[in-house]
């Protein structure tokens, strides 16, 4: 998918981000006064250590016992705050990442049915992982270490102001120039990070999708293409890398030429006024260790600046994902007499420039009527399943629900009245238990049985776990035809008023197909059944037969 890389602003960017951030303002503000206090521990550490060097070179009077106890009492309290702020990240960051990835998986399931399809599934996983991550991280601990550090900043800024004002206008000089190189870091930065993070999604992308192919891999003996179509995109992703850490040592050493001279003016400033007699070694040991920490506070700035720009690559991404569209289908609203399905004039095409899939199409599928859709690949029979379900809209037409009294249903949203078959291997990795109460959690173990049978899925009693058996990926572990039959189960347990099957059976031998669809057939005596097929052996299971003819020309 070709993404506009100048589509958001930071301005917008930083809305966003603000609108993000209540989830984790409670953490970000802990860590503000966990911060804040340990910038007071350091301004007293400072003074305490001028203190006591003074008092033991005679300068000023004073205990050397009693400042020590206080000095090990600010140690003390510094370790103890150092271990609250690791106890806050390590417990509450996690939770503020759950909540981010629950919104945003949230919203890729309810978004509408064509708006995640723009999106690779390897890409969208490493949104959620890696760009929520970064995200979180900016908003519990990179913020907030900003606002520490500016306020350290000022903090001991202003301390080396009130002990030499020389000193304090020497150190702020750099500013200017550091504020300069920060603006065209940002600009340059934000685009090389958007392209190494695109990378990283490909590479994901293919790795994802060769372990989920990997028998078709196998078979075709292309394995080693694979590789070498991976090192190809890594080799991208490692010119790009070196091209960030080029840009950023450049940056970085300029950042420390400007900083290190600054230093190196203010103490050997402080070494002759040391030596004229007009400060002490108590005090010159207090500006070394100030212009250290204030040069230290301004690396850090500089150091946070990619942070910032990862940041906002990332945001950009997770917008791309908030911005799909949601499902605006209403309240379910299930029926309790038979449904069926009217169409009428229903066109359809999936881009605005491709080919039309369905062209006038009208057909009614009668309440408690056993319908199977022929035709060949690419007609539009899956297409007929998505616009029963909703997953779609048509281009034109209506599709609508029908009473058992002919009366036309103007609900928006009847999904709930469906159950429903997928093409292939559709289990979920968990026991088989879980795969059929996916259909309806409340389904005992009696329904659960009574639907394997009726699917001729009792194989499963037979094995040693029986429902608590583990499924692999995939339904791993289990035959095509095996998985299919729990597929078939799982739809059987839901109850509903019209069953979609789309292939359904094409695992099965025709003895085992025939047999279940009688059993299907005698379980459903009042519910509508719409079962897309390619086997015309079906069609004599059905009340009606309907053939969908494929649309060749672009309108």
């Amino acid at each position: 998918m070709k993404i506009n890389k100048t589509k958001y602003s930071v301005k917008f960017i930083v809305k966003w981000l603000w609108s993000h951030h209540k989830t984790c303002r409670s953490r970000a503000l802990i860590n503000i006064i966990i911060g804040l206090l340990q910038v007071g521990i350091g301004l007293v550490f400072i003074d305490l250590q001028r203190r006591l060097l003074d008092t033991a070179t005679g300068t000023i009077q004073g205990s050397l016992v009693l400042l020590l106890c206080f000095f090990a009492g600010i140690y003390a309290a510094d370790l103890f705050l150092n271990i609250c702020y690791k106890w806050v990240s390590a417990v509450l960051g996690v939770k503020v990442q759950n909540i981010m990835q629950q919104k945003f998986y949230s919203r890729l399931l309810n978004s509408r049915w064509s708006g995640i399809g723009r999106f690779h599934s390897g890409d969208v996983l490493n949104r959620l992982f890696g760009d929520v991550n970064d995200i979180v991280r900016l908003m519990t601990e990179v913020l907030p270490n900003t606002v520490i550090i500016v306020v350290q900043f000022i903090a001991y800024y202003a301390y080396l102001y009130t002990l030499d004002r020389t000193l304090a206008l020497i150190l702020i000089c750099v500013c200017p120039i550091f504020l300069l190189l920060s603006r065209i870091y940002l600009f340059k930065m934000r685009r090389i990070v958007r392209k190494i993070k695109d990378s990283n999604s490909s590479i994901q992308a293919i790795i994802q999708e060769s372990i989920q192919h990997k028998m078709v891999i196998k078979v075709f003996g292309q394995g080693q293409h694979m590789v070498e179509n991976l090192e190809k995109r890594q080799r991208l992703l490692r010119s790009q890398t070196k091209s960030r850490a080029r840009f950023s040592i450049i940056s970085s050493i300029i950042i420390n030429i400007g900083f290190s001279g600054a230093f190196i003016t203010a103490f050997a400033y402080g070494l002759y006024e040391l030596k004229e007699g007009i400060i002490t070694v108590g005090v010159l040991m207090a500006f070394r260790q100030l212009i250290y920490s204030i040069q230290s506070k301004m690396v850090q700035i500089a150091h946070l600046v990619p942070t910032f720009v990862n940041s906002l690559t990332s945001s950009e991404r997770l917008i791309e994902l908030e911005e799909l569209e949601l499902e605006d289908i209403g309240e379910p609203k299930f029926f309790d007499e038979p449904m069926g399905i009217k169409f009428d004039n229903v066109c359809y095409k999936y881009t605005d420039n491709g080919r039309m899939v369905l062209e006038n199409f009208s057909h009614e599928f009668k309440p408690g009527s056993f319908t199977a859709i022929l035709g060949a690949t690419g007609a539009g029979k899956t297409t007929l399943i998505r616009l029963m379900l909703s997953l779609i809209n048509p281009s034109s037409g209506t599709v609508k629900a029908i009473s058992a009294h002919k009366s036309e249903i103007a609900e928006p949203n009847l999904r709930c009245n469906f159950s429903y078959v997928p093409q292939g291997n559709s289990l979920f990795s968990g026991t088989i238990r879980d795969n059929l109460r996916l259909s309806n959690p409340s389904a005992t173990t009696e329904e659960m049985n009574s639907a394997l049978k009726i699917a001729l899925a009792d194989f499963v009693f037979d094995l040693p776990n029986g429902l608590d058996t583990l499924c692999g990926e995939g339904g791993g572990g289990l035959s095509e035809g095996q998985a299919q039959r729990i597929a078939i189960a799982r739809a059987i347990i839901r109850p509903c008023r019209v069953l979609l099957l789309d292939e359904a059976t094409s695992a099965l031998d025709i003895d085992t197909e025939r047999e279940v669809l009688e059993n299907i057939k005698a379980h459903y005596a009042d519910t509508t059944i719409i079962f897309v097929t390619h086997r015309l052996a079906v069609v004599d299971f059905t009340t009606d037969a309907i053939t969908i003819k494929r649309q060749e020309k672009v309108n």
